[in-house]
């Protein structure tokens, strides 16, 4: 089959992408960015991609044509608290008309459970997407999950955030709220077996695990399962914004996810009977069963994706390639360097940075940088990373962007996703036996460089320190 993959580099995307490889098909990934697009070379090289905006203007002169199944796994919700919905109506209305184009046979669309009767804004717009999708030219099949739970993802990582660090919650009555999770390797099950399957044409199936669980029971089974004290206490009233504000500290979600995140979980998630599961012949897993596939990956390091390392998760939601290099005129730089004896062990502390690892120096003084900064609205640095030493183009690390993971050439350059009055680079190279390890900050305005300047006795310390242990 010849199968189009919207929303490639997406945390579902990127998952289903090599089961699709693996069972023989010819994929084209469309992505917003290809320099963004993080897969291994063995599997680039079979795959077409194409780089489509569909937020942007209809342009067909580069869009393939006389696809057979389309998957469209485009979201908006934690790119905006007030018109997600309307990005996302316009991404679809848009994408109707490249299908109309492609001559696509048949379009599958991964939604959301939307059988409350008082839909959240996110739920709503996932109904609205659907509605539009049933307009367009082609056949159109759509699964409709609940809370996804795997490694990675945006509910398996707050659940995790939440559980690991406080032992004692007192939380909003929403943890009430009956809701129906699935495994994520459940949905990739139900997506590849559903292409081209006549019976499966201009229909909606809900998809879920075999259990309705409260989110203060899902809380409490990883916590069980972990076997980490946890006590849970609930509030008869917390408001929304209050309710954001816990998430959006305690757990590595940005705040505008966590506003669109409470909205929902205020709303019954349970899903309606039907036989697409024993029609595709998928049994699927419980809830703990879910839990322990995701910590496998996590303890084996082969977390494929993180919804953490999207652009929505940080400040910036536009292509970051123009700041790859790295500017001189009107930028403060402090810039260190020491020989080194061993570069094959230098290279490995350097790819091993931030998240578990810690920075090398002074972790409590970046510890308290990452608090400051999420009370300013920032990401502080609960998203830590991915993968503990392997680094892609695009990653997270902290409350940094990689700009560019060169191990060929030993080179790792950071873009900075704190909040600044200015913009900010760290860069880690290795020449001649020489480690250079250089921060440069464009400031803006007097604000700008009185930040700087304040922190210039901290540079001192930490920055020789971060060298001087990188190094050994």
């Amino acid at each position: 089959m010849k199968i189009l993959l919207t929303g490639a580099n997406g945390y579902i995307g990127m998952r289903l992408l090599p089961l699709l490889v693996a069972q023989g098909h010819e994929v084209i990934c469309s992505v917003r960015n290809k320099h963004r697009f993080k897969i291994p070379r063995e599997l680039r090289q079979k795959v077409s991609i194409i780089e489509v905006d569909f937020l942007e203007a209809v342009d067909i002169s580069c869009f393939p044509s006389d696809i057979d199944v389309t998957y469209y796994l485009i979201h908006s919700m934690s790119s905006s608290t007030e018109d997600f919905d309307r990005k996302e109506a316009l991404s679809t209305e848009n994408f109707n008309t490249y299908m109309s184009y492609a001559n696509t046979k048949h379009v599958i669309y991964l939604s959301g459970i939307v059988n409350d009767q008082n839909l959240s804004k996110h739920l709503w717009s996932r109904k609205n997407v659907e509605n539009i999708l049933y307009n367009g030219n082609f056949a159109l099949t759509v699964l409709r999950a609940g809370i996804i739970v795997g490694s990675g993802s945006a509910s398996f990582e707050i659940i995790r955030d939440l559980c690991e660090k406080l032992p004692l919650m007192i939380t909003p009555k929403w943890v009430n709220t009956p809701t129906q999770p699935i495994a994520i390797r459940d949905v990739l099950d139900f997506l590849i077996r559903i292409p081209l399957l006549e019976k499966c044409y201009n229909q909606s199936f809900d998809i879920a695990g075999p259990e309705v669980l409260t989110y203060k029971q899902m809380l409490l089974q990883y916590a069980k399962y972990r076997k980490i004290p946890l006590y849970i206490f609930t509030l008869p009233i917390m408001s929304p914004k209050l309710s954001s504000y816990w998430l959006y500290f305690v757990t590595s979600t940005s705040y505008k996810l966590a506003i669109n995140l409470v909205d929902s979980m205020k709303v019954p998630v349970i899903a309606n009977g039907n036989n697409l599961a024993d029609l595709l012949a998928i049994k699927t897993m419980s809830y703990e069963k879910a839990l322990s596939l995701a910590f496998q990956k996590i303890q084996q390091n082969q977390v494929v994706s993180s919804w953490k390392d999207s652009m929505i998760s940080g400040r910036f939601k536009k292509d970051l390639s123009k700041y790859i290099k790295v500017p001189i005129k009107g930028c403060l730089r402090d810039q260190k360097s020491t020989f080194i004896t061993n570069q094959t062990k230098t290279l490995e502390n350097i790819w091993a940075i931030g998240g578990e690892t810690g920075w090398y120096y002074g972790n409590w003084m970046w510890q308290i940088r990452g608090f400051l900064d999420k009370l300013f609205g920032g990401v502080g640095l609960r998203r830590g990373r991915t993968h503990l030493d392997h680094i892609d183009n695009g990653d997270v690390i902290d409350f940094w962007r990689v700009l560019l993971a060169d191990k060929e050439h030993k080179r790792l350059l950071l873009f900075a996703e704190m909040r600044l009055p200015g913009e900010a680079w760290l860069e880690f190279q290795i020449k001649n036996n020489v480690l250079v390890q250089t921060a440069t900050f464009r400031p803006k305005g007097l604000l700008g460089r009185l930040y700087w300047y304040s922190l210039i006795p901290f540079h001192y310390f930490i920055f020789n320190g971060m060298l001087r242990n990188i190094k050994s």
